[in-house]
């Protein structure tokens, strides 16, 4: 420590000699002693030591080390220092920092405002335009023979099936009604989009007992407890009902209940979201079409209004009790479905626009083929609990005491009512699935061609089947929400259309069709019959054939996809004159047509259908009695053509006998899907595949 202060006194004493005046700081004194001990280093006096002088003499100078770079160190003045930088304060990204954090918080704001009160719509709706643009830019950018983004045009297709797939079963709701509807049209839809949209059922989870329970308690100002007469404790001489719901759908759930005054009902509860989401969803299903309509130049805008409107009648439970109720009336006046066909009671001291009560029935749903075809176990001359709408047996008030207090979150408190299928179980309702289907395609051909108001969604789960004690099957019908009401002129343009079918009449066919703005009489007649129309001039499907050049497959593809949207503008030509009624009425004998298919074509669906449209211009109230008389005379006639479809149909069933697997619906399925292959149409599914 001594040493190293006698060096920096040593080094003052140098420096301040050299400089008079000068006055040297410590740090300046040692950068200074610094650089004259680096320039005495050997390399240094090498570089910087210049060789000595000679003289005449020959005498040699001492040399001498020179320091050419060095200058004493001078502190600048005070004033030539530039003016002091302002702190940098970020003003820009602290802005866009404030921006964002706002923005955040406003979004969560928003979406927990949206989930409380509006029960999710904007984010649906939200969610619903984001994959809508982005399934629309898909297809702009890769619709073509050769996609610059997708492997192929298939690729491009069942990418954008599984998006809208995931779309409609993660908003649930309302969008399922319209996948159940996209799936029953999607024979005009890729087959991708046919595969994907075979597994969309309206099914969802059910709502908690509590919400269910404000809805009533908004509806009536009631509680349960107070509507019904009912106990959730087993009080002696109040009803029971389960909370937990026996079935759940997209837009409502159905409660068991058993009333104080021995009345079974299902209690059928719209679920509390729907009536802040349907306005949404509607308005975004609008949007949806309209841009597409656009972008695509495919006439579909002009349909969503009629669709729209069905679907939200279908929310409206007054509608469905009135729909309900004026079908019981139609069925009981008719002496061919009466007996046949039952409609449940509805109770309308019990229900409103968000509640339906109805009568509770017990029965085997369609899709349940073994159960309708195992032999009867019970008792001879003996119906099936509930048929004709005798009383239900009453339950076990000591069991459901003992099941509320020791099981209270099971809740099965309604009876097993299926002694009639034996000891083993094994047995079944012994019925004629051909004695069921009969009375199916009658009902439905009533609706259409009879009384224009037709049921739209006549899927397996919505129809029961019980035993009379004759041994007949007798149908139940439920779920009246979705209906079509046909104006007389139309129902009676239909049932012409229908009978010119059967018969070959082009001419009577193309002046219905083109009155209804449609250009492609062909099409429309074999989309109508759900198999191919060879009765026309072929003229539509020989163009469309000669068009298609024996090209790469992935051309191909692309020009038959083309074809089939020139197929749909030909179909909806005229939108003003185009009956919007076709698009349920289609969706109806699509349904038909797959029942009567799965339990294995056991009817001649187009002879019943084709007999019904004949008939009923005979038996229409609304046409004078000289009509009638005309009518009649042709309905003989022909009866008598009709006698050729026998012939089809029943070669077709001792073939099925002699081991052939395929039954005529299949047959017919099989003929239209090669005509439409040659149409640029594919069908590659059954109805209810899956």
């Amino acid at each position: 420590m001594h040493h190293t202060h006698t060096l920096y006194a040593h080094a003052r004493e140098s420096y301040e000699m050299r400089s008079p005046g000068l006055s040297l700081c410590i740090p300046c004194i040692a950068r200074l002693q610094l650089r004259s001990w680096y320039r005495q280093l050997p390399h240094t006096r090498k570089l910087h030591t210049l060789p000595a002088p000679t003289s005449k003499l020959g005498t040699k100078h001492h040399s001498r080390s020179y320091h050419s770079d060095f200058k004493p160190f001078v502190p600048p003045a005070p004033t030539s220092l530039p003016k002091p930088a302002p702190p940098k304060t970020y003003r820009r990204t602290r802005k866009t920092i404030r921006r964002l954090l706002y923005l955040a918080i406003g979004l969560g704001i928003a979406y927990e405002v949206d989930k409380v009160f509006l029960y999710s719509s904007l984010t649906r709706s939200a969610r619903t335009f984001w994959l809508g643009s982005l399934v629309a830019t898909d297809y702009k950018i890769n619709f073509r023979p050769h996609p610059p983004l997708a492997n192929s045009i298939q690729d491009l297709h069942t990418r954008n099936a599984e998006r809208l797939f995931d779309l409609l079963r993660t908003n649930g709701g309302l969008y399922l009604k319209i996948g159940q509807a996209i799936a029953m049209q999607s024979a005009i839809l890729p087959p991708e989009f046919q595969k994907m949209f075979s597994k969309m059922f309206d099914d969802a989870p059910q709502n908690d007992w509590k919400d269910a329970e404000r809805v009533i308690l908004e509806d009536f100002g009631k509680t349960p407890e107070e509507l019904f007469g009912i106990s959730f404790t087993s009080e002696p001489g109040k009803g029971v009902m389960e909370r937990t719901a026996r079935a759940s759908a997209s837009v409502a759930q159905v409660h068991w209940a058993r009333l104080s005054d021995g009345r079974e009902v299902a209690v059928k509860i719209q679920k509390r979201e729907i009536a802040q989401q349907v306005g949404w969803d509607l308005w975004t299903f609008k949007v949806v079409a309209r841009i597409y309509t656009w972008l695509f130049d495919i006439p579909l805008y002009s349909l969503v209004p009629y669709i729209s409107e069905r679907l939200l009648l279908e929310t409206d439970f007054v509608n469905e009790a009135d729909n309900s109720e004026r079908m019981a009336d139609l069925v009981a006046g008719e002496s061919r479905l009466s007996g046949r066909v039952y409609i449940p009671k509805v109770y309308r001291e019990l229900s409103s626009k968000r509640i339906m009560t109805a009568e509770w029935i017990e029965g085997v749903r369609l899709w349940d083929k073994e159960t309708l075809t195992r032999p009867w176990q019970g008792r001879w001359r003996q119906g099936s609990p509930g048929c004709r709408g005798a009383p239900l047996d009453a339950p076990n008030r000591q069991r459901i005491a003992e099941v509320i207090r020791n099981h209270p979150s099971e809740e099965h408190l309604k009876p097993n009512r299926e002694w009639w299928k034996g000891v083993n179980g094994t047995g079944g309702l012994g019925v004629s699935l051909k004695d069921t289907m009969q009375t199916m395609v009658d009902l439905f051909s009533a609706q259409m061609f009879l009384w224009g108001c037709c049921h739209c969604d006549p899927h397996p789960g919505n129809i029961f089947i019980r035993r009379l004690p004759s041994g007949k099957p007798e149908l139940v019908l439920i779920d009246h929400g979705l209906y079509v009401q046909m104006q007389p002129e139309f129902r009676h343009q239909y049932s012409l259309f229908w009978k010119s079918l059967m018969t070959f009449d082009n001419k009577t066919i193309s002046e219905i069709v083109q009155s209804w703005g449609i250009n492609n009489p062909d099409v429309f007649a074999s989309a109508t019959l759900l198999k191919p129309y060879t009765g026309g001039d072929g003229s539509t499907s020989a163009g469309i054939k000669w068009t298609m050049s024996a090209k790469e497959q992935q051309e191909r593809t692309y020009e038959m996809q083309q074809q089939m949207r020139k197929g749909i503008r030909e179909i909806l030509a005229d939108e003003k004159k185009w009956p919007r009624e076709l698009i349920f009425i289609g969706r109806n004998m699509r349904i038909v047509q797959g029942n009567n298919q799965y339990l294995g074509a056991p009817v001649n669906r187009i002879k019943i259908m084709g007999n019904w449209a004949s008939r009923s211009l005979v038996d229409s109230p609304d046409l004078s009695y000289g009509a009638k008389l005309v009518n009649l005379g042709r309905h003989i006639v022909f009866k008598f053509v009709m006698f050729g479809t026998d012939v089809v149909f029943y070669s077709t069933k001792i073939a099925q006998f002699l081991g052939r697997k395929s039954n005529l619906e299949d047959d017919m399925e099989a003929s239209m899907k090669k005509m439409a292959g040659d149409m640029g149409f594919e069908l590659n599914h059954r109805v209810f595949e899956g």
